[in-house]
């Protein structure tokens, strides 16, 4: 259900009546709309093999329009072009399908299993502001999935298998020689209480991480170790057990602190017993081979534009890589889900590794011919000067302190507007998440952008307090409306109005072409610019309204009807960027 198709189809008639191919009868929104709201140059288009001149073509089309169909003036205009303006009664029509349908007239396409691989998180590491945007865009672009009845499942796919663990272990032995986890004659059960904290975690890793740059015997114990570790050494395992354990709980709190659920919480650790299998069928077939030692795929192809080197999947030592924990991956989830479209969101710097594996995958059939495997390379989040995003002392931000910058920069703003008696601590969070999430989503996810804090955290422009503030002043009239909730039909009694009502009006039918957009893109930075949209145009609409004073009963209901749908529409578009409006601010 889209407006354009409704165009195109009054369009195609009348160029068939004119005897003219109807597939240049296509609509788009008019380059000069002091003129005109959409224009069609088909006759343009037509102009060669019609042997005619445009206009002429132009004006035998617009003679066929028919004047009951969706366009109040439609007229031919030089050199060819046809200008169209809508009828507001077309445009009535169109939002009251809209508010009678479950999707607002979206369009349902075929339910499809998507998989969406998104967090990117490692155990034993605090979230920093280096996992905001996976986060941010992998559960916004999850959500608008789920939206659209598609069975979308949210993998975060922690990093629990590589060398940190080995560095860590390592660490831990120099710092607690007598753990029973370093005395190799020990036989008994280990202890079920993990020998650090979280805040010494969080201290033994950068250490450690810190020591291997600068002493190589270290490094060489740590990756020895996160080989035995992956091999099954039951001390090192019990190790890795308590890590995660003290690790999980406080991943899970902060990625709750950006509304970001995963529905599985599934690790590079789970492809690990699918690994040892799928290298072995990988040789068999002949399409892993050796070499200097390690396990390699050959991945380029004819046409290539770039040189692109074998996809390692197995280090001379027999220990895994990213790579190798990524098939394994793709075997479980295949076996487990058969998904039709598998999505992962990275930084786009790792766009190699995932043109190797998924060209590795397809290669040793781990998927399904008609299965997709989607790579979104996110660009980087720099400070407002345009440099990497730092704490003042000049070391990566911790994503919890991001949020409570955020949160202040919002309070602040907040008691400039309000009394203190106004301001709550659940709607400081709530405004201060809009910042945050429609800050990093109204950029294109593949470019680099400035994350400002106190542009974000405005209450005017093209910011998440202004899209909240929008709908909280709609939800204020629907309340002073003293409960008057009329049903959707009154739409149709929406008066006449070339001004900010008919824009209003425009505006609300673009939902389900957008939202069609959006998925096909994978691209919810559009979602933002059609919310921005709908708030400009409503707030101009209310500047220009006496709502609740019009005297004419239909005419006020259909104003109140139109502004239910507008907050639906808004609300509906906020679900799926991940962020929620308060009831007063």
């Amino acid at each position: 259900m889209k407006l354009i198709d409704s165009l195109n189809s009054s369009l195609r008639e009348a160029f068939e009546k004119a005897g003219y191919d109807a597939s240049f009868a296509k609509a788009a929104l008019s380059s000069r709309p002091d003129l005109c709201e959409y224009q069609c140059n088909g006759a343009m288009a037509l102009a060669k093999q019609a042997h005619k001149a445009p206009i002429k073509i132009a004006e035998e089309i617009v003679a066929c329009i028919d004047e009951n169909g969706p366009f109040k003036t439609f007229e031919a205009c030089m050199p060819g072009f046809i200008n169209l303006t809508l009828k507001e009664s077309f445009l009535a029509g169109f939002l009251d399908r809209m508010a009678a349908s479950d999707k607002l007239g979206a369009d349902l396409p075929e339910k499809k299993t998507i998989m969406v691989d998104y967090g990117g998180a490692n155990v034993a590491k605090p979230l920093h502001i280096g996992h905001l945007r996976s986060a941010i865009i992998g559960e916004s672009i999850k959500r608008l999935m789920q939206f659209l009845g598609h069975e979308a499942i949210g993998d975060t796919h922690l990093g629990d298998w590589g060398t940190q663990f080995g560095l860590i272990i390592e660490e831990l032995r120099d710092r607690k020689p007598d753990l029973p986890y370093f005395d190799g004659s020990f036989t008994g059960e280990y202890p079920e209480e993990a020998p650090f904290t979280l805040k010494e975690l969080e201290e033994i890793y950068p250490a450690a991480s810190a020591r291997s740059k600068i002493d190589e015997a270290f490094r060489d114990r740590a990756l020895k170790t996160t080989y035995e570790l992956q091999m099954g050494n039951k001390a090192y395992g019990a190790l890795w057990k308590h890590i995660n354990n003290v690790s999980l709980p406080d991943l899970k709190r902060n990625y709750d602190a950006l509304d970001v659920h995963f529905e599985l919480w599934k690790a590079e650790s789970d492809a690990a017993p699918y690994i040892p299998e799928m290298i072995d069928d990988m040789k068999k077939k002949g399409i892993a081979r050796l070499s200097e030692g390690a396990l390699v795929i050959d991945i380029a192809e004819p046409g290539d534009s770039r040189e692109l080197p074998p996809c390692l999947i197995q280090k001379s030592d027999g220990a895994s890589l990213y790579a190798t924990t990524d098939l394994g991956t793709l075997v479980w989830r295949m076996k487990d889900y058969h998904p039709d479209q598998i999505i992962y969101l990275a930084d786009k710097r790792q766009e190699l590794h995932y043109t190797s594996f998924f060209r590795a995958a397809r290669k040793a059939g781990l998927v399904e011919e008609d299965t997709e495997l989607d790579f979104i390379g996110f660009g980087t989040m720099n400070g407002k000067d345009g440099k990497p995003f730092k704490t003042r002392a000049g070391g990566v931000m911790r994503l919890e302190a991001l949020i409570r910058e955020i949160n202040e920069a919002v309070l602040k703003k907040m008691q400039e507007r309000y009394d203190e008696d106004e301001l709550d601590e659940e709607t400081v969070k709530q405004v201060g998440l809009a910042a945050i999430k429609y800050g990093d989503l109204s950029n294109q996810a593949t470019k680099d952008y400035n994350f400002d804090i106190d542009r974000f955290a405005s209450f005017e422009g093209n910011t998440g307090p202004y899209i909240l503030y929008t709908i909280v002043r709609i939800k204020s009239i629907l309340r002073r409306a003293e409960g008057a909730a009329p049903d959707r039909e009154a739409l149709i009694g929406l008066p006449e109005s070339n001004g900010s009502l008919k824009d209003l009006m425009k505006a609300l039918c673009g939902f389900p072409e957008m939202i069609s957009a959006a998925e096909t893109e994978l691209a919810p930075h559009k979602i933002c610019s059609y919310i921005y949209q709908i708030s400009d145009a409503f707030n101009s609409f209310y500047h220009d309204t006496p709502i609740l004073k019009e005297e004419d009963e239909k005419i006020r209901n259909a104003y109140l009807a139109l502004l239910k749908l507008t907050q639906q529409v808004l609300e509906t578009c906020i679900h799926i960027l991940g962020f929620e409006a308060p009831e007063k601010m």
